[in-house]
């Protein structure tokens, strides 16, 4: 099946819903494909209460339909498919999914980015009860509770020294003798009272009942192991962005797609948003601005295409 349109979204997280809304909103033909169900990561947020307007926490599921729910009013197509690939030629966009075929002028990317996971007994069954990939997200949730977390790069130290805020009681173990992160920002890890720092120690096992209550660490120099009590685990071990179906795409070092402050790639008519993008703070409320900035910046680039720019 080949059919026309304005934009095609590939992806159904926050960034995609508010692109999705934006773009049909402008009456712009609007389909969004996405490979599961709308929402993304925010699927396995508990509790959100830190996106404006949302005074009383909200399920994130329940947030993700509220998004497609409004998408679709302003009369955004869904369908759900796997993408396959992205070819340009000309001006128009090809989208080759295991549904069909599809053209669009404009293609935005929000693919969004999957959390590498440690893969132990319980980390999966835990997760959004304990087990977390966001300290902004749920660190709140565990004010001056004994929290573990586990990485040695960057977003470890950083997410780190953001929960040392809400607790004296931040464990960070890394399975090597040092850090991987820069050594300055390691350094300040290193000399915040409130975190212990753990090296050559790695999580095994997640144990609990309805919450998270307990790990099992393993001291890999000494060949030991032993239990500690723990209330939340949160996970830093690095992100895979999900941009194979764009390999022509400029990529960051990381492996996130570059853009503009327009969400552009070096692509014509390619546009990219949320957990997918290279950017500095990853949050609902960013991907969701990233999605309107997006659609906006289509509108413009189709009506130049159709030779009704606004000068």
């Amino acid at each position: 099946m080949t059919q026309d349109r304005d934009i095609i979204i590939a992806g159904a997280g926050a960034a995609g819903l508010s692109a999705a809304q934006y773009a049909a909103r402008s009456n712009l033909n609007t389909l969004v494909i996405e490979e599961m169900a709308s929402g993304g990561q925010a699927l396995i947020i508990d509790r959100l209460e830190n996106y404006p307007g949302f005074p009383e926490p909200i399920n994130g599921y329940e947030f993700a339909v509220k998004m497609e729910t409004q998408a679709k009013k302003f009369g955004a197509d869904f369908i759900n498919a796997s993408i396959q690939s992205i070819k340009k030629e000309n001006t128009l966009f090809t989208v080759l999914t295991n549904s069909g075929q599809f053209k669009a002028r404009v293609v935005i990317v929000a693919t969004g980015a999957k959390h590498k996971t440690l893969d132990v007994p319980g980390e999966k069954e835990y997760a959004g009860k304990g087990v977390s990939y966001c300290a902004t997200c749920d660190g709140p949730f565990f004010k001056n509770k004994k929290m573990l977390v586990v990485g040695g790069g960057d977003a470890a130290c950083d997410e780190s020294m953001f929960l040392a805020k809400l607790s004296a009681k931040i464990i960070l173990i890394h399975r090597r003798d040092r850090f991987r992160a820069q050594k300055a920002l390691a350094q300040r890890v290193l000399n915040n009272p409130n975190i212990e720092v753990r090296f050559n120690t790695e999580l095994k096992q997640i144990s609990g009942d309805t919450q998270v209550t307990e790990v099992k660490l393993f001291r890999n120099d000494q060949n030991s192991t032993y239990k500690e009590d723990i209330a939340v685990v949160f996970v830093f071990i690095g992100s895979i962005p999900q941009t194979a179906i764009v390999p022509d795409a400029s990529l960051n070092e990381e492996g996130y797609i570059i853009t503009n402050n327009k969400m552009e790639t070096n692509i014509p008519g390619l546009y990219a948003v949320g957990d997918v993008r290279a950017t500095p703070f990853r949050q609902l409320v960013v991907a969701a601005s990233e999605g309107a900035i997006a659609a906006h910046a289509s509108s413009r680039y189709i009506d130049a295409l159709r030779g009704q720019a606004y000068e």
